[in-house]
């Protein structure tokens, strides 16, 4: 029975958050029962397609990439995958009609990272981050939202730069990573060889107005996915608030991280925000 096989599907979705992502999948598990899973499955399939362009060295990656685009494609017109990863997403999508355009803007720049490791103008970059961060934002709003377009449309500004707080801060997070084993560079305009406290600072400003952006539209989302879209925000704000104390030489040479307990602590102080209504 298909049916069965559905939610096989959703358990590895479910399997995929919970394995890649502690941060992530603790705000999923405070978004409402009603929503959660969807959020699951468009986290699974974001995570391979990011996982087959970064970690699989050695294997022939544009071959597995293409496979799982053709896989994607197929399981989005059939309704059905045996990738259960792409099964369950295929059943969100259609449950709440995501854009197709955005589903292929994500694809778009996953596709990059096979082989540009430059980004040398802002539009380069605003293309990559629209593709790989804001489009992934405007699949949960949609979920968020129940489809509801209008409320979509009044949140969609809001969601694309959360998503691209959400992405930048992940870039000056992995910068030693992405620089030296990936040889990627993200930021434009900015010598990664000779990163100086104006240049990171730059970066933070730039951050943190998208982190400013992104609030107003978390105190306007539905109650379901208020409290868990919000936990994710105090997480992704509490590494920026890390990485501005840390030196720029330092970022460089080290990765920042949020250790379990301070994840534990920042949820309970949230919570707390959110109950007394001082989101």
């Amino acid at each position: 029975m298909k049916s069965i096989f559905d939610n096989v599907s959703r358990e590895c979705s479910k399997l995929v958050t919970t394995s890649y992502s502690t941060s992530f999948s603790m705000a999923t598990k405070m978004l409402s029962d009603s929503i959660r899973q969807d959020i699951y499955n468009i986290y699974g399939f974001v995570r391979f397609a990011d996982e087959i362009v970064d970690t699989f060295h050695d294997y022939d990656k544009e071959k597995l990439f293409k496979n799982f685009e053709t896989d994607l494609e197929r399981a989005l017109t059939d309704k059905i995958n045996l990738n259960p990863i792409l099964n369950a997403f295929q059943e969100t999508y259609h449950k709440y009609n995501i854009d197709k355009h955005l589903v292929d803007a994500f694809m778009n720049s996953m596709r990059l990272d096979l082989h540009k490791t430059d980004y040398l103008t802002e539009q380069e970059y605003k293309d990559y981050i629209y593709g790989s961060a804001d489009v992934v934002g405007l699949m949960c709003l949609k979920v968020f939202v129940k489809g509801d377009n209008e409320k979509y449309n009044n949140l969609k500004d809001s969601a694309m730069s959360l998503g691209s707080a959400f992405q930048k801060v992940n870039f000056l997070r992995d910068l030693k990573a992405d620089f030296e084993d990936l040889s990627r560079t993200y930021f434009p305009n900015t010598d990664l060889n000779h990163l100086d406290e104006a240049s990171k600072q730059s970066i933070i400003t730039d951050i943190e107005d998208d982190f400013a952006k992104g609030l107003k539209g978390i105190k306007r989302l539905p109650l379901e996915a208020r409290f868990g879209v919000f936990m994710a925000y105090r997480y992704y704000n509490k590494l920026l608030q890390k990485l501005k104390k840390t030196p720029a030489l330092e970022i460089k040479s080290t990765r920042i991280r949020v250790p379990n307990y301070k994840k534990i602590e920042l949820l309970t102080r949230s919570y707390v925000k959110y109950q007394l209504n001082l989101l």
